[in-house]
């Protein structure tokens, strides 16, 4: 798994940020009002919660790669 981590580039995760992270992007982007169903308690239908995983997907990578960045010199 670290390996694929060291092989993305990093410019990469944050196209998939920009891109699939908050696509579309009006009128807010999707990650942000699938985060605030989750919060609210209402993200129950399971193509709800496959697309909380799809949008976030590209920020846990782009977090794991700046970590691994951050730990391996």
């Amino acid at each position: 798994m670290l390996d694929f981590l060291d092989k993305v580039p990093l410019s990469l995760a944050i196209l998939g940020c920009l891109t699939l992270g908050l696509a579309p992007f009006t009128p807010e982007p999707h990650i942000w009002e699938k985060l605030k169903m989750l919060a609210a308690g209402t993200l129950h239908k399971p193509v709800d919660m496959f697309d909380l995983l799809l949008h976030a997907a590209p920020w846990l990578l782009l977090a794991a790669k700046l970590a691994r960045m951050t730990t391996v010199k």
